[in-house]
């Protein structure tokens, strides 16, 4: 990878404010971009807001495409990489939870929540795909919330090339510490187990159906120390740079970089 400077945003974000949203976050972007930032990364359904009530409801007043061609304005205009999350339309009865990426030259990619959680299942449609996008020589992933609590999707994005894996949340309930502290049992284990970067945020504050969100941020090294972090109640942006030579400093020591030497041919029993 190349060095670069990380945007990492605690956003609110409101329902049925689809405008207002996307006017946020297109003004913490440009916020970044002057502050020389490469990335910038939203929590889980930034734009339009964390549902559990009849989530196709964000659409009857607004075009679903107009997120996805605003936020890749945004990024062409910025020069930035811009990840943002939204709920996504599909052929079936229930919609995607999705993190759309964009950048200098429009749309990237859109990542499609594979690991539901148990009140999001009757709800929402879980995606197939582990996906890993490369911007300016740096390869990362993406994992929303949840599917942080399933190591394997780490590994398998380390595997992928990954050097960054991006896990924007929409994580209710607790107070700002707490949260942060409960991250990091696994977030670290991410990071040091994988030797990557991980790059956490959450949306903040109280949503219109009750939801109260912890702002929580944290940035990890790929020797799983904290980089930087916040807790707290109020929006916030968080700038950090990645360098590659802390990435090298562990994939270059023999004893702290671990994914070459794993033996998958023992793993069997995990792909049951």
């Amino acid at each position: 990878m190349n060095s670069i400077k990380v945007a990492v945003v605690c956003m609110h974000s409101e329902l049925d404010a689809l405008e207002n949203n996307l006017d946020k976050i297109e003004a913490d972007v440009f916020k970044a971009a002057d502050n020389h930032a490469d990335i910038v990364c939203f929590p889980e359904l930034s734009a339009t807001g964390y549902t559990l009530k009849d989530p196709l409801r964000i659409y009857r007043r607004s075009n679903p495409h107009r997120i996805i061609e605003r936020l890749a304005h945004i990024a062409v205009k910025s020069r930035c990489i811009v990840m943002a999350g939204m709920i996504e339309l599909s052929d079936n009865d229930r919609p995607f939870i999705t993190h759309v990426i964009a950048g200098p030259n429009g749309l990237i990619g859109q990542y499609r929540k594979t690991h539901l959680s148990p009140v999001e299942k009757n709800i929402y449609l879980a995606g197939n795909n582990l996906s890993v996008y490369s911007w300016n020589n740096t390869p990362f992933g993406i994992q929303l919330c949840y599917e942080a609590h399933f190591p394997e999707i780490s590994t398998v994005m380390a595997l992928m090339g990954a050097d960054i894996i991006f896990i924007p949340h929409a994580s209710p309930r607790g107070d700002p510490q707490g949260k942060l502290n409960s991250w990091l049992r696994h977030l670290r284990a991410r990071a040091f187990d994988n030797g990557v970067f991980i790059v956490a945020c959450n949306q903040v504050g109280e949503n219109r159906e009750g939801f109260l969100f912890p702002g929580v941020a944290v940035v990890l090294g790929p020797d799983g120390r904290i980089m930087t972090s916040y807790a707290g109640k109020n929006e916030k942006i968080l700038f950090v740079e990645l360098k590659r030579e802390t990435l090298d400093s562990v994939r270059q020591h023999r004893m702290k970089y671990f994914l070459p030497q794993r033996r998958p041919d023992l793993y069997r029993i995990a792909l049951r």
